[in-house]
């Protein structure tokens, strides 16, 4: 699948209007229903390729969710709001954390 393509199991007459949040591929076996013995297998059967692909599908389900309905609330800007605050402070914390405040200074 090349980009702006379809996916290869898309059929429109089957699955009707495309929708990109939803995944038109075969189903696998999910993780909590996988035996002891079929653990290295399943694991064997999952790629890094896969996971933009994985990825889009989660950013569109939060956007039809969230942010495309017609009344939508503070729920979109707030999770924005605090993933960038998440973001900025993961990105930081290598300067912050030297201006800490300790009992004994050496």
């Amino acid at each position: 699948m090349g980009f702006g393509e379809y996916p290869v199991d898309y059929n429109p007459k089957v699955h009707g209007p495309f929708d990109p949040a939803r995944f038109y591929g075969k189903p696998d076996t999910p993780f909590g229903q996988v035996k002891l013995g079929e653990v290295g297998s399943w694991l064997g059967r999952r790629s890094v390729s896969g996971l933009p692909g994985a990825m889009s599908r989660a950013f569109w389900r939060w956007q039809h969710k969230y942010v495309l309905p017609k009344k939508t609330g503070f729920a979109p800007f707030g999770q924005l709001m605090v993933g960038c605050m998440i973001f900025f402070y993961a990105i930081n914390y290598g300067k912050t954390v030297h201006h800490r405040n300790h009992k004994y200074h050496w």
